[in-house]
């Protein structure tokens, strides 16, 4: 192999991990800025709460780091098949199923990292001791509060998730932010009433009825499939 053939493939090798690594990085920001968001504001209502009895609380550092371990286990987790097992049913039991998930995911990593904390600081394996200490220190106030904001948070976020999956990858975010309401009602509404028609004429024609030119439902179809195509291009 040639030196120019080498230096070749090594571009084509850092090419494609940087490829990897934006990609993975892409996929690892939106859980984290919505999880960092999220338990700020918990913190700060937490803080003004507590205010009114002298009491200091700061944990931004905390929220921080914990944004990016729930960021870290949705991406983790997303690449497990088991998860994608309600996908073809209707949207609210892949909803509910991948929240459960993910807040048990992440309620495990916390107890890992309760363990490597409780290493560090010592701690031996073995003899009870992690456990004896972590019901020491155990409050079901404070898991009972914890959990619940992390299940609202995930049934927040795989909500939207799954909303912007249905209806196209990146859509929402045009919806809400960059497309005007009104147009936007107008598009849709013709939109469903297409699809609906489409359905209609597929359900009681076969498909040799839909290919032939000759017929009535393939000349509706053509229509519909026009008016499709003219409504998804951008305006």
């Amino acid at each position: 192999m040639t030196p120019h053939a080498i230096e070749e493939t090594g571009r084509g090798r850092w090419t494609r991990l940087r490829f990897i690594l934006v990609h993975e990085f892409r996929k690892l920001l939106p859980p984290t800025i919505f999880f960092f968001v999220g338990f700020n504001l918990i913190l700060f209502s937490k803080r003004l709460l507590l205010a009114d009895y002298l009491i200091q609380f700061s944990g931004f550092f905390l929220a921080t780091t914990a944004a990016l371990v729930v960021g870290k286990v949705v991406l983790i987790a997303d690449t497990m098949p088991f998860l994608r097992r309600f996908d073809r049913a209707p949207l609210a039991q892949p909803i509910l199923f991948k929240t459960v998930v993910y807040s048990l995911l992440v309620s495990a990593v916390r107890l890992l990292e309760a363990f490597a904390h409780y290493l560090i600081g010592g701690g031996s394996l073995g003899g009870g001791g992690f456990l004896n200490e972590l019901l020491g220190s155990f409050s079901w106030d404070h898991f009972i509060v914890t959990q619940i904001w992390i299940l609202v948070l995930f049934l927040v976020y795989v909500t939207a998730s799954e909303i912007n999956g249905l209806i196209g990858d990146g859509e929402l975010f045009k919806i809400l932010f960059t497309r005007r309401s009104s147009e936007l009602k107008l598009t849709r509404r013709a939109r469903i009433r297409l699809l609906a028609r489409l359905s209609r004429l597929a359900d009681p024609h076969s498909i040799d009825v839909l290919r032939d030119p000759k017929t009535t439902p393939h000349a509706e179809l053509v229509a519909i499939l026009r008016s499709l195509g003219h409504r998804g291009r951008p305006g």
